[in-house]
This record gives structure tokens, C-alpha cells and sequence, in this order.
């Protein structure tokens, strides 16, 4: 019998056991499943690298968008896991699951990934796991009722981050100042000052300070 292989990358495990036992034990049309965890976006990202080296690329990936951070001590994303996984194992079905439902992020992952499904994590249970396995095996997106709804709420503007603005927030967070940046990011003082006016225009706090934009941008998922 033909076996689906998934890669889930999420740290909280117990609850990726759970979905491995519902996933394993499921009995679906012609095939079967095997679920492998990892916890971090470097273990991910490494188990992803050699399924491909093998040429035994995953079937589905799913991805938790809040993850540990990685060697350099920067909180990468399951959604900057799911960039680098739609270059190197573009074979590979994506599916985000999250307790994020806010459309600014979900919007944010669709652009950046384009990704196979999205689950918000208070919908998920047994029929929706198997129901999603079957549904993008088949080339067709699923997204729980949540994130659907959120998918279609019309934004003013499309929020996108590039890594720059990530490693910018994620700075600002932990206390650096504009001058202290240059060393981690890119960008000249003034080159990041300009990037902190847009993302604050971005988050809709234009005339308010860092703070304000640090806690929106981690209220919406971005930090």
C-alpha cells in the first residue's frame, strides 16, 4: 500500500503525537500514513534538506508558524521554514496550522508561500486532519472555516515582510536601538529608520512610537 509521508514541524509535541496516532491509525482510500515530527525551524529545515538529497521529498509539510529559534538566535517562522521548503521540495503539499486567525497574517503567508491549506488550531480535530490530507493530496487547498473567513476579508493593504523588516521588529523587541541594528541588518541608521516609518504605516500606527508598533506586529502573529 502507497504510504503518504508528512513532515510536521511544530514544538508543541504532544499535540503533533496526538495527530500522528489519529493520522497513522486512519484508514483512508489506498494508502497510509507515516508522520514524522520535529520541534525546531533548524531540525525542520535539515530533515526537509535531506528528504530531498535522498530524492524522498515529503508528501505534505505541515507547519506551526511560531517556532524556536534558530542557531543565530533568531526567531525564524514556520513561515519562512515554508519559503525555503517551497525552493528546495516544491513537490511537497504545505499546510500551516496556527492559533493565529487574524486575516493580516494569513493574507501575509498567502502571498509569501502560497501555501496548500491553512488550519486554525481551535478547529482542528479528527475529521478535519483526515479531511485535509485527502483534500490537498488531491491539488485542492483546505483551509478550516476560520482562516477561510479571514482569507476573504478584502484588506486595504496586503501586509508583506521581507526578511529585513522580520529581523527589524524582532530588534526593536528585544530592546536594540536604530544604531545598534546596523550590525545585524543590512541597512545604513537612516536606512533603517526609513524601513521602521513604513512598517509602522504598515501596522497602522504611523504617529504612535516602537512600542506601539511592537505590539501590534506581535498582536497580528509578525513577531
Amino acid at each position: 500500500m502507497k504510504v503518504v509521508r508528512i513532515l510536521a514541524v511544530d514544538d508543541h509535541k504532544m499535540t503533533m503525537i496526538g495527530y500522528k496516532f489519529i493520522l497513522e491509525d486512519a484508514i483512508f482510500d489506498g494508502f497510509k500514513v507515516q508522520l514524522n515530527i520535529e520541534t525546531t525551524f533548524v531540525a525542520g529545515k535539515a530533515v526537509i534538506e535531506e528528504s530531498v538529497a535522498k530524492n524522498t521529498p515529503f508528501d505534505i509539510l505541515m507547519l506551526d508558524i511560531q517556532l524556536s529559534t534558530g542557531d543565530d538566535g533568531f526567531p525564524y517562522s514556520g513561515e519562512d521554514l515554508g519559503i525555503i521548503a517551497r525552493e528546495i521540495s516544491p513537490s511537497s503539499k504545505i499546510v500551516f496550522l496556527s492559533s493565529f486567525s487574524d486575516n493580516y497574517r494569513i493574507n501575509s503567508i498567502l502571498m509569501s508561500v502560497n501555501p496548500d491549506g491553512y488550519m486554525v488550531k481551535s478547529e482542528i480535530n479528527e475529521s478535519v486532519l483526515k479531511e485535509m490530507v485527502q483534500v490537498v493530496l488531491n491539488d485542492t487547498p483546505y483551509y478550516t472555516k476560520k482562516a477561510l473567513i479571514a482569507i476573504r476579508t478584502k484588506m486595504s493593504n496586503d501586509i508583506y515582510l521581507d526578511q529585513t523588516d522580520k529581523k527589524i521588529l524582532y530588534y526593536i523587541s528585544i530592546g536594540y536601538k536604530t544604531k545598534d541594528m546596523v550590525e545585524h541588518v543590512s541597512l545604513s541608521v537612516s536606512g533603517i529608520e526609513n524601513r521602521k516609518r513604513i512598517l509602522k504605516e504598515i501596522f497602522g500606527v504611523t504617529n504612535e512610537n516602537d512600542y506601539a508598533l511592537i505590539h501590534t506586529a506581535r498582536e497580528k502573529g509578525f513577531i
